[in-house]
């Protein structure tokens, strides 16, 4: 079973500009696709690696170049200290689940197989999807819903769980389908799905609020001239990161000097996003949402 294909591999290694003595991190460290390429340029330079998943460090390399740490990138400063690392060349990110995850059904990332409702990054973790579907007010399944899933019927979805769980829990990913299947609009239902998936995942793991806790780390981080290099999978994702490296903030707010200049911390390298080929999305259907940002500290 492949562990991962990386998205968008040549066009994000190539993005990062590497320099064969730079230190780099690879905060998203899964199968190991994009950090093998970063060390294959590196000559005295140094490659950390994080990964929250436990699983992800059987795929760790033997380099003496290259150092894994199993943590949220959430502590991506501190760790840097920890281990001596003061400022850093360029940083990448793949904020897509891995082929891992989602084939393995006890994950619970897929509604494509009955399995627990799961869907923790971090198998340590304490709350899972089920944990949530069964205690959460209903206005807050609701905003959860519509917020990371941007589903119109959120309340009603909301509505249809809290009812269904007075008599029986939500363990099972079919407990799920059972219950909210009928709000699935025909012929849509697996967009649905995904959407519903994706919004709890989002929730149980924290994702955007990690991200934007990551991000806002690099301004302290990286040397100027490092790059940042973003893979998203969704516009949520995608709004985050594109406002960060035009303004700075999350808001996108464009704040401005005394001569009218935009104050930004970053140049952008490839204004309208990368995303993949038809060639790639053949080989790699996964692939199909990915949308690649750059930019440089200035």
């Amino acid at each position: 079973m492949v562990y991962h294909i990386p998205a968008l591999l040549k066009e994000s290694i190539d993005g990062l500009n590497i320099q064969p003595d730079g230190v780099y991190v690879d905060v998203t460290f899964g199968g190991g696709g994009h950090s093998m390429e970063i060390l294959k340029r590196l000559i005295t330079g140094k490659l950390i690696a994080f990964d929250q998943d436990e699983d992800a460090a059987i795929n760790s390399p033997a380099d003496e170049k290259f150092l894994f740490l199993s943590q949220n990138f959430r502590f991506l400063k501190s760790n840097l200290m920890f281990n001596n690392i003061k400022s850093i060349d360029g940083l990448i990110a793949d904020l897509g689940v891995s082929f891992h995850q989602f084939d393995i059904p006890e994950r619970g990332f897929t509604f494509r197989q009955d399995a627990p409702l799961d869907m923790r990054m971090n198998k340590t973790g304490t709350v899972t999807a089920s944990h949530l579907l069964n205690t959460m007010d209903e206005r807050v399944l609701a905003d959860i819903f519509y917020r990371y899933g941007e589903l119109s019927n959120s309340r009603r979805i909301a509505r249809e769980i809290v009812s269904a769980r007075a008599s029986k829990p939500m363990v099972s990913v079919n407990d799920l389908i059972d219950t909210v299947g009928k709000l699935a609009p025909f012929r849509q239902e697996n967009k649905f799905y995904a959407k519903l998936f994706q919004a709890l995942r989002i929730a149980v793991n924290h994702e955007i609020d990690y991200l934007q806790e990551m991000l806002e780390q690099t301004l302290s981080v990286l040397n100027i001239g490092g790059r940042l290099v973003i893979i998203s999978y969704h516009s949520l994702e995608d709004r985050v990161v594109k406002n960060f490296m035009k303004t700075g903030n999350f808001e996108g707010e464009e704040k401005k000097d005394f001569y009218g200049n935009i104050k930004t911390p970053f140049r952008i390298i490839n204004k309208k996003g990368t995303t993949p080929d038809d060639e790639e999305i053949a080989i790699n259907n996964r692939a199909r949402s990915a949308r690649l940002r750059i930019a440089e500290k200035i």
